[in-house]
């Protein structure tokens, strides 16, 4: 369930920090009862930037399949791979 907090709260950083860590989640603050900001923690940020961009290179490699509708053989990719970049 998501944490919704009053910027307030905000003055307590100690809380908000401990709170973002234990959480592993972003907490949403609101201003006069309306959504203002997100506060989450680093690790939480860059895994979801992580995740953004795993996102990013399915739907691009969804998108060419699309285009020319070719499918590689998996062995056949990776050997091409391992041959390209580890030779």
């Amino acid at each position: 369930m998501p944490q919704i907090r009053p910027i307030t709260d905000l003055r307590n950083t100690n809380e908000i920090s401990d709170l973002c860590h234990a959480k592993n989640e972003p907490i949403f603050i609101t201003k006069n009862g309306y959504g203002d900001l997100v506060v989450m923690s680093i690790e939480t940020y860059e895994a979801m930037l992580d995740e953004n961009e795993l996102d990013k290179e399915i739907a691009q490699a969804e998108a060419e399949y699309r285009l020319d509708g070719k499918l590689h053989e998996a062995r056949n990719a990776l050997s091409s791979l391992r041959r390209k970049h580890f030779v």
